[in-house]
């Protein structure tokens, strides 16, 4: 006989652990199933926007043991912006704390999976979810795994790119749409307590040619440094981009400002996934990396994994039967358009010479370089009001009128 549980989460990190957290805690009967064992590490930037620490907040997870960052510093060529997270600049009514933090993910994971623990959620390390169970009519009714078959109401995807369990009901990746890659690795240096965390949107390719995307480095407070660059889909020559000579070139660019000495451990590349067919279903829902809830304009996912987890779980606990339509609903609204525009844009960039054009005017005034830095820093979504949100919904249009040359003119992947 199977067993049986009101939510079945696949994927432990912060989407599933948020989710399994705030459903338990409303007291909701919910297994997770992480095929990593405790403390598995995940590739990652490890940054946390301020809109991520509200997530966090709202989980009552404590950020002691985390680096506390006070604002975003953006490097374009020679034209250096900083925006401090508690400006008065901010176009989001500060809706969010005046910080962000650095927390390497193998910590913050383990903060999230232990509060599910404690919540009273029966987290399974080392222990993969083979395949989906289904009724006739389509509806997801459990899990199966090795060890057995496990009845639930609802079955959440928190598993991050979208894998074999989520073909299966057709919750993938748009291939008409962009993704990323992303590659980091850890450094000793000086700076490591740095108070800002640094992007550089101005780098390029072992042939010299220019990169969507950016160069990060993410002081850890703990004597490292997460040095990492990430690239869009949209470029030229994406299929034959070499992660590790972008990230060697980077690392040439940023080496004596920051100090740095050799790679602590080895480079690692992950995807990032900017899209999803489908995000909910009868008897399911997908939410965080498996939705694609990603941030096109700069890769960023985990302040979205913690919003989409922890609204999937206050939706079934209000109402089990209508949780999943009402998700996809209420994501949609909160942001759809955001991320269509970040999708938008990232076929603007992919074509080199309107990326330096646009890179000049993102920071040649100080009003401009402000609403870009707070869409850099994820201040910025659907509802957000003043010229911040009037920037995106004005470049959504009009990025929608130049959308089908953009997409006829784009580099093939």
């Amino acid at each position: 006989m199977a067993e049986r549980f009101d939510i079945a989460v696949i994927g432990g990190g912060p989407a599933g652990a948020a989710v399994a957290t705030r459903a338990a805690r409303g007291g909701a009967r919910v297994v997770v199933f992480e095929k990593g064992p405790y403390g598995r590490d995940k590739v990652c930037g490890d940054g946390l926007t301020p809109r991520a620490v509200a997530a966090l907040q709202e989980l009552k997870i404590p950020l002691d043991r985390a680096h506390c960052i006070d604002g975003l510093r953006m490097i374009a060529g020679r034209q250096v912006r900083e925006l401090p997270w508690a400006s008065p600049e901010r176009s989001d009514g500060h809706r969010f704390p005046s910080y962000g933090a650095v927390w390497p993910r193998r910590r913050l994971d383990a903060a999230l999976i232990d509060a599910a623990i404690g919540a009273g959620a029966d987290v399974r390390f080392e222990s993969e979810v083979e395949s989906l169970m289904t009724r006739s009519d389509g509806r997801v009714t459990g899990v199966a795994t090795a060890s057995g078959g496990v009845d639930a109401d609802l079955v959440v995807l928190a598993s991050g790119p979208q894998g074999a369990v989520a073909r299966q009901i057709g919750a993938v990746r748009d291939p008409k749409e962009p993704y990323g890659l992303a590659i980091r690795a850890y450094v000793e240096s000086p700076r490591h307590a740095d108070p800002l965390i640094e992007a550089c949107l101005t780098i390029k390719d072992g042939n010299g040619t220019w990169v969507p995307g950016y160069g990060w480095m993410f002081p850890c407070g703990d004597g490292t440094v997460n040095i990492g660059v990430g690239a869009l889909s949209t470029m030229k020559g994406f299929n034959d981009l070499n992660l590790n000579t972008l990230l060697d070139s980077y690392r040439a660019l940023v080496r004596d400002t920051w100090g740095i000495g050799p790679n602590i451990d080895r480079p690692r590349a992950w995807r990032l996934p900017m899209s999803a067919v489908r995000r909910h279903g009868p008897g399911w829902v997908a939410i965080g990396d498996a939705a694609g809830l990603i941030n096109p304009m700069n890769g960023e996912g985990i302040d979205y994994a913690l919003e989409s987890g922890v609204l999937a779980a206050d939706l079934f606990l209000a109402d089990p039967t209508r949780a999943a339509a009402e998700y996809d609903r209420q994501i949609g609204e909160r942001f759809d358009r955001f991320l269509r525009t970040g999708r938008r844009f990232a076929f603007l960039i992919g074509h080199p010479r309107l990326m330096r054009t646009g890179l000049r005017f993102a920071l040649g005034t100080d009003a401009v370089a402000s609403i870009t830095l707070q869409v850099m820093g994820n201040l910025v979504d659907s509802s957000t009001p003043g010229a911040a949100g009037r920037t995106i919904r004005v470049a959504d249009h009009a990025l929608a009128l130049a959308e089908p040359v953009l997409r006829k003119t784009r580099a093939r992947a």
